[in-house]
């Protein structure tokens, strides 16, 4: 049966499968968002499988979220252009079948071209599977829509690293692309079976070929810039400044041409909507707060604690439910109360999370993380119904798959900003830490002379010799500084990021009073 068979024109029907195509969109993105974390678990197994360095083994992950951020944009205007539905199957076949390329990769090349080929069909799977959910729910149940989307959309790249490891640990790296392959022929069927074409879609008259390529070239360099500039120590690069110079000038470029153009491939007047310009500002924030402490704290358990992938993993899965389950009551309010106020309880909560982050230690455990990630779980799931709905709520609904891919993109753009950052600052803040540190460990200090002195006993009782316990101490000791220096780094950048998020907070007055339903532009459109 086809979705011929499920005419749209008909009332008591219309919403009739809404519960199948919430779950068939979700599906889709998951996959796509848990092939963006899977593959960091599995880095060193390619290194040694394909016979590749860190740096060009980065260009696995790099390929896929550039050819994802240049897609982002698009994703209304190729939505239009081909038919919603045959748009959505097409892009859940691309990447189907890039994965099982991608495992079946023989080289790196191969492996990174498949990733940027996966990375362009996983582009349009997240806003055009929000675009499609605003239509197919009533404008009522919009909250619960993004509700049981967002779930997966929390849950999924949780999972990325704990899958990701498990299955190259028993069954080797192709297996963590081979996964894709049947969850990806379900949700093809299920879109083919049940998803339609948009009642308000309008396809473009030509093609914008010069729009086309301006976005890419400098969405393409910004996030390549983005990616490897911490490795490239930044603007001392001449490619970082040569990305940095390209980007620039083909995105104003871009902007300048897609203002004039009757055809525009991204419409950038939907902007003069104060409530999506502020809310696409606000998702760039939440972008960097977000992503730059999923970051920090991996690092940090990994690092300090010692722990594995797996624990990281078991850590972090907590507060990734607590989110979805919160995103689920969400969902059943929304539309009840003024949206600003679930947002600002939200970002509060968030902070006191990242106050109780900044209270880490070198020793905490299981029991430390549990509330303070739970916090930040319950705070962010206060914000992503609210926030999405929110900002969309001016736009008439033919309007709504460019304002989700806007949102998106400037939401996965800052979710970069954020990484590249936090690795940054992290580096900054451990050598300025460090060097205090280090100033009062000295071999004039009489607290580090007995330290040293009480190791090398230590080792000297193991059945070492003097002088090797001795170099053996100082050693450990500095070990001990550097790793003292890190923590104060974390904690450091915990406060820093919960502090931007509540400044952030004085652009929620710029949104005016609204219970956040998107598609409400649509009669005065």
């Amino acid at each position: 049966m086809t979705a011929a068979a499920f005419p749209l024109s008909t009332a008591p029907d219309r919403y009739k499968f809404k519960y199948l195509i919430a779950i068939t969109v979700s599906l889709a993105s998951v996959l796509e968002l848990l092939d963006t974390s899977i593959v960091n678990v599995a880095i060193p197994h390619m290194m040694g499988n394909l016979g590749a360095t860190l740096d060009q083994v980065a260009w696995v992950s790099t390929g896929y979220i550039v050819a994802n951020v240049i897609v982002l944009p698009i994703t209304g205007w190729l939505s239009a252009y081909f038919g919603r539905r045959q748009y959505f199957a097409g892009s859940i076949a691309l990447f189907t079948m890039a994965s099982f390329m991608c495992g079946n990769a023989g080289s790196l090349g191969a492996l990174v071209f498949w990733r940027i080929v996966q990375g362009l069909g996983g582009g349009a799977l997240l806003s055009t599977s929000q675009a499609i959910l605003y239509e197919e729910f009533p404008r009522e149940e919009f909250g619960t829509a993004m509700a049981i989307f967002g779930v997966g959309v929390m849950v999924g790249p949780t999972l990325g690293p704990t899958v990701g490891g498990w299955i190259t640990d028993v069954y080797g790296w192709p297996w963590i692309f081979y996964i894709n392959i049947p969850f990806g022929m379900l949700a093809l069927g299920l879109t083919m079976t049940f998803i339609n074409d948009s009642l308000h879609q309008q396809r473009a008259q030509r093609v914008d070929w010069l729009g086309l390529g301006l976005l890419a070239l400098g969405i393409g360099c910004l996030q390549t810039m983005l990616e490897r500039g911490e490795r490239l120590d930044w603007f001392s690069s001449g490619s970082v400044r040569l990305l940095g110079l390209t980007s620039v000038s083909s995105l104003i470029a871009f902007i300048w041409h897609e203002l004039r153009t009757d055809h525009p491939v991204v419409d950038l007047r939907i902007l003069r909507s104060r409530q999506l310009a502020v809310g696409v500002i606000f998702g760039l924030v939440l972008g960097v707060c977000l992503y730059a402490t999923v970051f920090v704290l991996p690092v940090y358990l990994q690092n300090i604690r010692n722990f594995t992938a797996n624990q990281t993993g078991l850590v972090i899965l907590p507060g990734a439910l607590a989110s979805a389950f919160t995103m689920a009551f969400m969902g059943r309010l929304q539309g009840k109360f003024d949206a600003r106020l679930s947002i600002a309880a939200g970002v509060g909560i968030f902070a006191l999370a990242m106050w109780k982050h900044a209270h880490f230690t070198t020793e905490s455990g299981f029991h430390d993380f549990f509330w303070p990630l739970i916090f930040r779980g319950v705070g962010l799931g206060l914000i992503f119904v609210p926030l999405t709905n929110l900002a969309l709520a001016d736009l008439p609904m033919s309007k709504i798959p460019n304002g989700t891919g806007l949102f998106n993109l400037m939401r996965q753009l800052g979710g970069s900003v954020g990484i590249a950052l936090s690795a940054t600052l992290l580096q900054r803040f451990t050598a300025i830490h460090r060097a205090d540190l280090a100033s009062n460990v000295t071999p004039f200090a009489e607290a580090t002379r007995e330290r040293i002195a009480m190791i090398s006993q230590a080792l000297i009782a193991r059945g070492d010799i003097p002088a090797i316990a001795q170099t053996k101490a100082i050693g450990f000791l500095n070990g001990i500084v550097t790793r003292e220096a890190m923590m104060l780094s974390f904690e450091q950048l915990f406060l820093l990021f919960g502090t931007v998020f509540v400044l952030s907070l004085a652009l929620l007055p710029l949104m005016h009073k609204s219970r956040g339903m998107p598609g409400g532009g649509a009669a005065a459109h």
